[in-house]
């Protein structure tokens, strides 16, 4: 019988024997078309107007803010509570103070409202139901900012006051639900009190940021991967098992981002705040007490008649918003970036 001969490894001839000095890795080249070149520049040059156009707006609030800055100093210009530029004593401290309280109570209702509407859209309702809802939410952020004013104006604020002046009641022992100098002596509430307050500010910026927020969730949960969804169903998970530990941690990212755009949505809000607030400048921390303040509606309220001082002092506020309002959007664009949204599934 003849010997079988063990087989010989075999090179093609387009790919060099393992081993050999002419073995390396390929260099790939992408051929590019005209098509890919001009979508390339215009996304390019799209990306850089929008960042020119924010230093420009920088550049522009600090030359213009630089006549109050020195006459008050940017230390007291922050740490002031009155609103004075006249006789040159003003700051942000009131109104930045009132900008953030009001923005928290906002978070405070629009959270809540815009993970359950998430979850429902994605994990609950059906095909139809989804759509539906979806386009329902989107149409809420078309909704102008002065209509939502409007409508905190007329129908919410005398429809919250009494639920106001019960929290005041049974929750004033907690210092933000305290509203201070009311008549003991009168049976009946004073709803004068209860009114233009921060707490109804809030209300309505957080109808108003809810859209945004459940729009970055909704595209947060729908990426859950579908493997890992199946396996916690196979083992036994209920639904609401399933959501808890695998939508919501793997939608973190897209929590938090949601939130912190919100937020910064929130404290840039202007008309509706103006149309609702009893403008004050000094510090008032009871959230349901009459008198608030933020600084876009300080602008608005005082921009018309500025001039001088005053101008640039409205200047240096909206510098400061303007800082304050970047820092919230980039960190939140930091998270979503770094989450693990849109990750695929390896089952």
């Amino acid at each position: 019988m003849t010997a079988i001969e063990p087989e010989r490894p075999t090179a093609l001839p387009q790919y060099p024997a393992e081993g050999s000095d002419d073995a390396r890795p390929r260099l790939l080249t992408q051929a590019l078309e005209r098509v890919d070149h001009t979508f390339r520049a215009v996304v390019t040059g799209s990306g850089t107007l929008v960042l020119m156009i924010m230093g420009l707006v920088a550049v522009f609030l600090t030359v213009r803010s630089i006549q109050a800055l020195d006459t008050e100093g940017i230390g007291k210009f922050i740490v002031t509570q009155d609103w004075s530029p006249e006789t040159r004593d003003f700051g942000i401290a009131a109104v930045l103070t009132g900008t953030v309280l009001i923005a928290l109570v906002a978070l405070f209702v629009a959270f809540p409202l815009a993970i359950a509407t998430a979850l429902f859209i994605t994990q609950l309702a059906g095909d139809r139901g989804s759509r539906l809802l979806t386009t329902v939410v989107d149409l809420m952020a078309a909704v102008p900012s002065v209509v939502y004013g409007i409508w905190g104006l007329s129908f919410l604020e005398p429809a919250v006051v009494p639920f106001a002046h019960w929290l005041s009641v049974w929750f004033g022992w907690i210092p933000i639900f305290d509203v201070p100098n009311p008549d003991a002596s009168n049976p009946l509430p004073n709803d004068a009190l209860y009114t233009s307050s921060t707490f109804i500010a809030g209300l309505v910026v957080g109808l108003m940021i809810v859209p945004i927020m459940t729009s970055i969730m909704r595209e947060s949960f729908a990426r859950a991967p579908q493997g890992e969804r199946e396996g916690a169903f196979a083992l036994g998970s209920t639904r609401w098992g399933m959501i808890r530990t695998v939508v919501l941690p793997f939608g973190r990212g897209g929590i938090i981002g949601g939130t912190m755009l919100g937020m910064g949505r929130a404290l840039g809000e202007t008309i509706a705040i103006y149309l609702i607030i009893s403008p004050i400048f000094s510090f008032n921390f009871h959230i349901l007490s009459r008198g608030a303040n933020s600084i876009a509606a300080l602008i608005a309220l005082r921009y018309g008649e500025a001039s001088g001082v005053t101008l640039s002092a409205l200047m240096a506020a909206g510098l400061s918003l303007f800082v304050l309002t970047m820092i919230v959007n980039f960190t939140a664009s930091a998270i979503i970036a770094r989450s693990r949204s849109g990750a695929d599934s390896e089952a």
